[in-house]
This record gives structure tokens, C-alpha cells and sequence, in this order.
């Protein structure tokens, strides 16, 4: 009989190896032997964990959006007491971030979310719980930098936050579209300087 740490450390495999094959295949071509495969266990195994690949993919959502978050949160750019200094350092984190293989960089969640919005409704409200929390999150150094450079904004800041992240999901469909992260620097590297111009009004 698996010990209680042993059954925990088995169910943690098979989610890191559903996000690795996720990321890298998508969520349709994904099959529950290649997460088996991947995680080196058994469909016994995996099936003692999970009900179907959707429970697996569920689970990868979480621990994405919970990795992504832990990463965020120890970035540099969150120490700078300017909140706009934050944000553009928001951007250029994420840019920052564009390294290795598309896999790599791109986002587990946008992957889901595009292959499974008309199929599999609980994936997509997952996807779009974990991408709306992290436009939140955007959202409130967003909302200090207008109330300190932008006061008669009348754009509001939740609506900006969630543009942020349409322009990052746009720009992992390009690299992906590409084969290469340089055009996703360039989209990022545009929605930086449209950033500096709300806020300064000097063309950067």
C-alpha cells in the first residue's frame, strides 16, 4: 500500500506532466497516456487520481496559475514603490520572461482556453477565473498610477488590466503562429510604450 506522501507525490506528477504536455501538444491532442508517459505511471495511476483528462486539466489550471503567481509575486519589479514603475515593470518581466521553447513561455491557460471554450465548459471557466484573477492583480497597480499620474482617466483600470493580457495572449498566438518569440517581444514591447502614453502623455 502507497504511503499517504507517495499517492501525493504520484498525483503531482501526472498534473506537472499534464501542463508539460498541455503546453507543448495542446489540450485535444493530449491523451491520457501521454500524461502517463510523461509523469512515468501507470493509467492505474492516473485513473486513481483522476476521473478524465478534463479532471487532469483542471488540476493543471490551478497549479499553473498558482505557480504563476508565487513567480509574480518574488518578481523585481513588485519592490518599486512608484506604482507606474511597477506596472511598466509588469511588462517588462513578461518580456523578460519570453525564453526557451514556445512551451516554455507561453500560457498553459490561453492553450485551454482557445481549443476548449465550446466543448468543455468547466476548463474554460477555469481558465478564465485563473486569467481574470491575474488581471486583477494588474488592475490595482493600475488603478495607483491613474489616481497619481492619470486622475481625469475615463478608461478604468479593470478594463485596462484585462487589455494587458489580451495583447500577452495575442502575442503567444503569434509566437506560436511564428515559430519564435521575437514578434511576441515586439507586441510587448508596443503595449509598454502605449502604458507610458496613457499615463505621461509624452509619446515614448
Amino acid at each position: 500500500m502507497k504511503s499517504p506522501d507517495a499517492t501525493r507525490d504520484s498525483r503531482s506528477q501526472l498534473v506537472d506532466a499534464a501542463i508539460r504536455m498541455i503546453r507543448s501538444k495542446g489540450y485535444v491532442a493530449t491523451r491520457v497516456e501521454d500524461v502517463c508517459e510523461a509523469a512515468g505511471l501507470t493509467k492505474g495511476s492516473f485513473f486513481h487520481h483522476f476521473k478524465s483528462k478534463e479532471d487532469v486539466a483542471l488540476a493543471a489550471a490551478e497549479r499553473f496559475a498558482a505557480m504563476a503567481d508565487s513567480r509574480f509575486a518574488a518578481a523585481p519589479y513588485t519592490s518599486a514603490t512608484d506604482p507606474l514603475e511597477r506596472l511598466l515593470g509588469y511588462v517588462d518581466f513578461r518580456i523578460a520572461m519570453l525564453r526557451g521553447a514556445l512551451p516554455d513561455f507561453t500560457c498553459l491557460l490561453g492553450t485551454m482556453v482557445q481549443e476548449t471554450y465550446g466543448t468543455h465548459p468547466a476548463i474554460r471557466a477555469a481558465c478564465d477565473k485563473h486569467i481574470s484573477a491575474h488581471a486583477a492583480s494588474v488592475a490595482q497597480d493600475i488603478a495607483a498610477a491613474r489616481s497619481r499620474y492619470a486622475p481625469e482617466a475615463r478608461w478604468s483600470a479593470d478594463g485596462l488590466a484585462l487589455f494587458t493580457q489580451a495583447v500577452l495572449q495575442g502575442a503567444f498566438v503569434l509566437a506560436k503562429a511564428r515559430g519564435g518569440r521575437d514578434v511576441a517581444a515586439e507586441c510587448l514591447g508596443h503595449l509598454r510604450r502605449y502604458l507610458e502614453l496613457l499615463f505621461t502623455g509624452d509619446s515614448p
